[in-house]
C-alpha cells in the first residue's frame, strides 16, 4: 500500500534568513559610498554588464537603495529591486521587487501570481548571489560615466 506524503506547512527559518540579511548588508555596504546621501548613484561594470545602485532615502537608522541593470539590452536581466539597510541591526532586506510592491514573509501556494511560499527568502538569496558576483568581478567603488 503506497503512503501519501503529508503536506507540511511552510515555516520561515528565521536564523537562516537573518544570516542572509547580515551578509547582504556587509556586501552592499562595500558597494555604497561611506556616507550615502539621497540621489547618490553608483554604476558598476561586472563582466559585460552594467549595474546601478541609487540611494533613494536616508534616515537616522536606515538607507533605502534601488538596484537595477542599466544596460540597454541585458543578456542576463537583473530584476529591479529596492533594498532597505537597517544600520542599527546591520541587516539588509529586499523590500520591493519588480513584480512585487511588497515582499511578504510567506505566500499561500498555489496563488494567482504563482509565487513560491519562500519568495522572500529566494529574493534575498538572489541579492546575496548578485552582490557576491559583483564583488568577485573586481568592481571599482568609482562610478562609471554612462
Amino acid at each position: 500500500m503506497a503512503q501519501v506524503a503529508e503536506k507540511r506547512a511552510y515555516h520561515v527559518d528565521l536564523s537562516d534568513l537573518m544570516r542572509t540579511y547580515e551578509t547582504n548588508y556587509a556586501k552592499l555596504n562595500a558597494l555604497l559610498p561611506s556616507q550615502p546621501s539621497v540621489d547618490d548613484v553608483r554604476c558598476y561594470q561586472a563582466a559585460s554588464m552594467t549595474y546601478q545602485i541609487q540611494v533613494v532615502e536616508v534616515t537616522k537608522y536606515t538607507t533605502l537603495v534601488d538596484i537595477c541593470q542599466s544596460d540597454d539590452v541585458p543578456v542576463f536581466p537583473l530584476p529591479t529591486m529596492s533594498v532597505r539597510l537597517y544600520h542599527d541591526a546591520r541587516v539588509a532586506e529586499v523590500s520591493r521587487c519588480e513584480h512585487l510592491q511588497r515582499v511578504n514573509a510567506r505566500y499561500e501556494y498555489p496563488n494567482d501570481k504563482m509565487l513560491q511560499q519562500d519568495e522572500k527568502v529566494q529574493l534575498n538569496r538572489f541579492l546575496g548571489d548578485w552582490l557576491s558576483f559583483c564583488l568577485r568581478q573586481g568592481i571599482s567603488r568609482t562610478p562609471l560615466n554612462i
